[in-house]
C-alpha cells in the first residue's frame, strides 16, 4: 500500500493543509475541557456571572473555530481521495490497455473489473480515513494524556491500567480478522466473474434450459462471499461492544477514585469533569484507531491487487531501435514461426513459413484447432512468436512500433464486438477521420447499407451494449465495414463470413475484391465456398502446413482439404 500511496505526492499542499487544519481542530478539542473546568470552578461555584459570560464567548468562538476547521479539514480529504482514486483508476486502465493478450488471460476480464471499481474505491475510502483518522487519533490520544496528567497524575494511574487493555484488544480483533479480508476480494472475483458470465451469456444459458443451474451456481458463489464477509463481520462486531464496556468501566473508576480526592479536597469538581473529558478524548482516539485496523488492512488488500496490476510488465513492447520500412506495400512473410501458448504442453503452431502478397488473396483453412485464428493474432501482434520471425514489409515485426504496425492492419475478428452508440460512430472506429461519403461507401462494399436504409435513424440509429438490437450477420458486416474504411494496406478477416447466407457472402467477397486490389488480404475461414476463389490457400491440420496453393491445386495434392471440400459439398447439396 505504501506504493500506491506514493502517487498522492501531486497533492502534498492539499495534505499539509489537511494536517494544518486536524491540528487546530485537535487543540481546540483538547482546550475546551480546560475552559469548562475553569467556568466550574471559578465562575459557578464563586458565582461570577461575569466571569462565565466572558469564558463562555471564549469556548464559542473556540467552537466555531474547530468546527471549521473540521469541515475544511473533510472538504479536502474528500477532494484529495477521490482525486487519488480518480488517477488510480486511469493509470490502472491505460496500464492495461498495454497489457498482450497474455497478461490479459493471466489475471482474467473479471478481477481486472474488480481491481479497477471495487479495489480503488476501497484504498480512496482508507486514505479519506488516514487524513481525518490517522492524524488525528495520535493527536488527541497523546494531547490528551498530557493534559490528563497535568489535571492531576494521581487519577491517571486509572489510564495506565485501561489503556494497555484497550489496545490488546484492538490488536486481538484485527489479528484475527485481517485474514479474511483478502479472501473477501478473492470471492468478490468469483462473483463478478459468474455475474459476467452469466449476463454475457445469457442466450446459451436460456437456450439449454440451464437457469436453474446458473442459479445455483450463483447462490454458490454469493454464499461464499457472504459467509466469510459475517465471519469478518461477527469478528469485528465484537470491538465495538469490548471498547465501550471497558470505556464505561474506566469512566467509573474515574469518577470513583475522582470523588474520594475530591472529598479529601486534593481536586476540584471542575477538574474532574475536565479529567472525564480527557479520558474521552483518549480512549476515543483508541476508537477510531480501531477503525483503522478494520478499514486499513482491507484497503491493503486492495493496494497490493492494484499494485499486482501496475506492476506487470507488458511482454509485448516497443523495440528500443524501431525500425520503419522503405516501402509500405503491406507484404506479410512467416518464416519458420513456432508458437506455443503459456503452459501448453505443445506448440499451436509449428514451423509456418508462408508469404502474403498485396493484390492477392491468402485464404487460411483448416478443422476446428487446426491454428487458424492463432496464427492471424500473430500478424498485429496480440502474441510474440515462440521462434522464428513474422516479418511486415521486410522488418520483423518485434522491430516496429506497434502503433505503426497496427495502423497498417484493418482486423475483423472472430466474434463480431461492437460498441454501445451508433452506427455511424462503429464504423468511424476504424478510421475517426472517415466522411459520411466513405461510411457509406463502406456500408455498401461490406452489404450492410440496405439492413441501415431500413432503421428510422440510418446510420444514426443506435445499438444497444454487444449490439444485441441486431443479428449475428448484421454484427459481421458492420465489422467488416469498420475495417473497410481504415484503408489499409493488410486486410484481416477472422472467420468473419460465417454468419452471413452464401448470396450475401458472394456478394460480399466480389465486393471486397475491387475494393482490396491493391491490398494483402488474408482470410481465415470455414466455408470452402469463401476461400476456393482466393490466390493461395493454406491448409493447417494441428498446427502445421499440410498443403498449400490453389483450390484446384489442393484438390490434386492434399487429402486434409479434399476431406474439407467433400463433407461441405455433401452438406450443400442435402442442402
Amino acid at each position: 500500500m505504501i506504493k500506491l500511496l506514493k502517487t498522492l505526492k501531486v497533492y502534498k499542499l492539499q495534505i499539509v493543509f489537511i494536517i494544518l487544519l486536524v491540528f487546530l481542530q485537535s487543540l481546540a478539542d483538547l482546550y475546551l475541557p480546560r475552559l469548562m473546568a475553569n467556568i466550574i470552578d471559578n465562575g459557578v461555584v464563586k458565582g461570577d456571572i461575569n466571569y462565565i459570560i466572558d469564558i463562555g464567548k471564549l469556548m464559542l468562538l473556540v467552537t466555531v473555530g474547530g468546527v471549521i476547521c473540521s469541515v475544511f479539514a473533510s472538504y479536502f480529504s474528500a477532494k484529495v481521495s477521490s482525486g487519488f482514486g480518480r488517477n488510480t483508476r486511469n493509470k490502472v486502465f491505460t496500464h492495461v490497455e498495454n497489457f498482450s493478450l497474455q497478461e490479459f488471460d493471466k489475471i482474467g476480464t473479471a478481477s481486472l473489473i474488480t481491481r479497477t471499481t471495487n479495489d480503488i474505491t476501497q484504498v480512496q475510502n482508507v486514505i479519506n480515513m488516514i487524513l481525518r483518522m490517522m492524524i488525528s487519533a495520535p493527536l488527541m490520544a497523546i494531547g490528551g494524556i498530557i493534559m490528563a496528567v497535568n489535571q492531576d497524575k494521581e487519577l491517571s494511574l486509572v489510564l495506565v491500567f485501561v489503556l494497555p487493555i484497550l489496545a490488546a484488544l484492538i490488536f486481538f480483533v484485527s489479528r484475527k480478522g485481517i485474514p479474511y479480508f483478502n479472501a473477501m476480494q478473492v470471492k468478490l472475483d468469483k462473483l463478478n466473474q459468474v455475474v459476467r458470465e452469466q449476463l454475457t451469456g445469457i442466450r446459451v444459458i436460456r437456450s439449454f434450459n440451464r437457469d436453474d443451474y446458473e442459479i445455483n451456481r450463483f447462490n454458490t458463489a454469493n454464499l461464499d462471499l457472504t459467509d466469510t464477509a459475517l465471519k469478518v463481520n461477527r469478528i469485528m462486531a465484537f470491538l465495538m461492544p469490548g471498547m465501550m464496556l471497558i470505556m464505561n468501566i474506566a469512566i467509573v473508576a474515574i469518577v470513583w477514585f475522582g470523588s474520594i480526592r475530591i472529598d479529601n479536597m486534593s481536586m476540584q469538581v471542575g477538574d474532574l469533569m475536565a479529567f472525564i473529558q480527557y479520558a474521552m478524548q483518549i480512549m476515543m482516539s483508541l476508537v477510531m484507531v480501531s477503525f483503522m485496523f478494520v478499514i486499513v488492512p482491507r484497503g491493503a488488500v486492495s493496494a497490493a491487487r492494484i499494485n499486482e496490476v501496475l506492476e506487470i510488465k507488458p511482454i509485448i513492447k516497443d523495440n528500443e531501435l524501431n525500425k520503419e520500412s522503405t516501402n509500405d506495400n503491406g507484404v506479410v512473410e512467416f518464416k519458420n514461426v513456432t508458437f506455443s501458448y503459456p503452459g501448453a504442453e505443445k506448440p499451436a503452431l509449428n514451423n509456418i513459413s508462408f508469404v502474403a502478397k498485396p493484390g492477392e488473396t491468402t485464404a487460411i483453412i483448416g478443422g476446428t484447432g487446426s491454428g487458424k485464428t492463432t496464427l492471424i493474432n500473430l500478424i498485429p501482434r496480440f502474441y510474440d512468436v515462440s521462434s522464428g520471425n513474422v516479418f511486415v514489409d521486410g522488418i520483423d515485426i518485434r522491430e516496429q512500433k506497434q502503433d505503426t504496425l497496427r495502423q497498417k492492419i484493418a482486423y475483423v475478428p472472430q466474434k463480431a464486438l461492437l460498441f454501445s452508440g451508433s452506427i455511424t460512430e462503429n464504423i468511424k472506429y476504424g478510421k475517426e477521420t472517415a466522411t459520411d461519403e466513405e461510411i457509406q461507401q463502406a456500408a455498401k462494399i461490406a452489404q450492410a447499407y440496405e439492413f441501415i436504409s431500413e432503421f428510422d435513424g440510418n446510420f444514426s440509429s443506435k445499438l444497444s451494449q454487444g449490439a444485441t438490437n441486431i443479428s449475428g450477420g448484421q454484427k459481421q458486416r458492420l465489422s467488416i465495414a469498420r475495417a473497410i474504411v481504415r484503408h489499409a494496406k493488410i486486410y484481416l478477416f477472422d472467420d468473419s463470413f460465417s454468419a452471413l447466407d452464401y448470396k450475401t457472402d458472394g456478394n460480399l467477397r466480389s465486393a471486397l475484391k475491387l475494393e482490396l486490389a491493391n491490398s494483402t488480404v488474408i482470410i481465415v475461414a470455414q466455408r470452402v465456398s469463401t476461400v476456393m476463389n482466393a490466390d493461395q490457400i493454406i491448409v493447417l491440420d494441428n498446427g502445421v502446413i499440410v498443403g498449400s496453393g490453389t483450390h484446384k491445386e489442393l484438390m490434386d495434392t492434399c487429402e486434409v482439404y479434399r476431406e474439407i471440400v467433400s463433407s461441405q459439398l455433401l452438406k450443400e447439396e442435402l442442402a
